[in-house]
């Protein structure tokens, strides 16, 4: 996919009136082109934040008329809940998800928040990248006073608001616009119903962290910089907003975060030094939530990083990492986890039109696919499953090498090598029916009209982009499955020596993937004009062959002397 894609994640001031949230949602839903991923209503907080990805100009379109909806429905004057907020449509905030980068993100924040203005009269400020001053890069200084001290600071020439109307308008409050990194809105469970206990550790772990007091660190006067500034003693996570609070619904006190920047903090980090923090204070983490989405990476980092610390390989599959996230932070306390709700890729492609993989056939239908009169799957879909049963079997060796009695102490030496081997046969599983697709883009490209010059002209430029792109495919099935070969290798060398058959036959599907895919790349070569690269492609081709055929033997000479 090349398209632009970002994601919007409005957050709507009701969280119990289910009929107004199903309208605002609506609304979203009435753009084409537009997905809705998300929808997450708090009864305590009330307060709804939802999430739908699309291309720039749907998403701002659905975000007017989200914006527009719940400018009509929601009544800020009767309001109240947990969660800071001033505005009926509380904060707009637009992420960069694939295909676009944050400059250019910022612009499109800027038109929302003009025709947010303009349309539909909401009051306007602009943070984080798409602030117009520094001073309101920080959306804690935007809503500074909330919803109740809007009047006034609107009567403050300095918080004149960057879009919109300036006066004071009861019903709808005001709306923060943005253009910001992935937010992941995360809540920690304690044991506790106090909201104090909550707050002091939330003020442990945020990145602002608390004001400085002389002698009794709750109640003492607070200390003074020589320009008579507060003087904050800072928190230990960095890129990490926090608050505590009590959560009726629940019965339970949570430390609320979140973290603007997961590649500084990641979730499981920000988990573990809220529990460090809770046992000083005699409190208990009992689990957490996640409100809205998550990144996938962000969940398997957090596999891994458990698994680590339990000193278990983590190369293992992401579903396999998802339950250990899962489980370790204890995402499923307060309601079940489901994955493909809660984490955005699988929220994307579970909305998407279905699409047949042969890789989510049985063994016995992808035989039977194979068999049929379809000339597709063909020879090259099949040399990368080979590649990728042989990389797997590696993965095998290396995880039972790594819980091997006796060598708990090389546990993190072949975690790595089954990380590696997992990292190959995922990519190999992708090319079998990437290789399928690419034989169907030719078969495609040769049914297009050609009855005038110019057609006849577009068809062969077409023909020629998918034959060179049926050539790529099987090639990189080469590379990867060669490079697979050196974890078949180290675990034939010094796996756990009860399983050096299994890297025996890694080997023989390894080598028979690269000669199988090497069939495909001449093949398909016979069809392509462009020489220069055909006579650089073949040379690497033919050599990588003869490397692998070498490797193999090697291989194999290793596992007879063991066997």
């Amino acid at each position: 996919m090349t398209d632009q894609l970002i994601e919007c994640v409005p957050n709507f001031s009701e969280g119990r009136d289910m009929a107004v949230i199903k309208q605002i949602t609506d609304a979203v839903e009435s753009v084409d082109g537009v997905t809705l991923l998300d929808v997450d209503p708090g009864k305590a907080t009330n307060r709804t934040v939802v999430t739908f990805v699309g291309s720039p100009d749907d998403v701002v379109e659905a975000a007017v008329r989200a914006g527009r909806k719940a400018a009509e429905l929601i009544d800020m004057s009767k309001h109240s809940g947990e969660h800071p907020r001033f505005g009926a449509m509380d904060v707009c905030p637009l992420v960069p998800v694939s295909n676009i980068t944050m400059d250019e993100v910022v612009p499109h924040a800027h038109a929302l928040a003009r025709r947010l203005g303009e349309e539909v009269g909401l009051t306007v400020y602009c943070y984080e990248n798409a602030a117009t001053k520094p001073e309101r890069r920080n959306l804690a200084n935007c809503r500074a006073g909330e919803y109740e001290g809007l009047k006034e600071r609107l009567a403050d020439a300095q918080w004149q608001p960057d879009f919109g109307p300036g006066e004071f308008n009861a019903q709808s409050g005001a709306t923060a616009v943005s253009a910001r990194d992935f937010l992941v809105a995360y809540n920690v469970n304690l044991n506790t119903t106090s909201t104090r206990r909550a707050n002091a550790i939330a003020f442990d772990v945020r990145e602002k962290g608390r004001k400085k007091r002389e002698g009794d660190p709750l109640t003492g006067p607070i200390v003074k910089d020589e320009q008579g500034q507060d003087v904050w003693i800072p928190g230990t996570l960095e890129c990490v907003k926090g608050i505590g609070w009590f959560i009726e619904e629940f019965g339970i006190a949570q430390v609320s975060v979140n973290l603007t920047n997961i590649s500084v903090t990641p979730v499981h980090v920000a988990f573990d030094a809220i529990c460090k923090s809770a046992e000083t204070r005699g409190v208990r983490v009992t689990g957490s939530e996640l409100v809205g989405l998550i990144p996938l990476n962000a969940m398997l980092d957090a596999g891994r990083y458990f698994l680590r610390k339990q000193k278990r390989s983590s190369g293992v599959n992401d579903k396999e990492l998802i339950k250990i996230a899962v489980k370790s932070l204890g995402l499923d306390e307060l309601y079940p986890f489901k994955p493909e709700e809660k984490i955005i890729e699988y929220a994307i492609a579970a909305r998407q039109p279905e699409k047949k993989r042969l890789v989510d056939l049985t063994v016995e239908g992808f035989v039977h696919e194979t068999a049929s009169e379809s000339p597709a799957p063909g020879g090259g879909s099949i040399a990368a499953a080979m590649g990728a049963m042989g990389a797997a079997l590696a993965t095998m060796v290396a995880n039972l090498s790594s819980h091997k009695r006796g060598w708990d102490h090389r546990w993190e030496e072949f975690s790595d090598w089954a990380v590696r081997g997992k990292a190959h046969h995922d990519e190999l599983l992708r090319l079998v029916d990437d290789d399928t697709d690419a034989f169907n883009e030719i078969m495609a490209a040769f049914g297009l009209p050609a009855g005038t010059s110019g057609e006849k002209k577009e068809k062969h430029a077409a023909i020629q982009a998918a034959t060179k792109h049926a050539i790529e495919i099987p090639f990189r099935v080469m590379q990867v499955a060669y490079e697979s070969m050196a974890v078949i290798k180290a675990m034939a060398e010094i796996g756990n020596p009860n399983s050096v058959s299994d890297a025996g036959v890694g080997a023989l599907a390894a080598r028979s993937a690269v000669m199988g895919a090497h069939l495909n790349v001449k093949i398909n070569a016979s069809g392509l004009d462009d020489k220069t690269f055909l006579e650089d492609l073949m040379a690497k081709a033919g050599r990588i062959e003869a490397d692998a055929i070498a490797k193999e033997r090697e291989i194999l000479e290793i596992v007879d002397g063991k066997i």
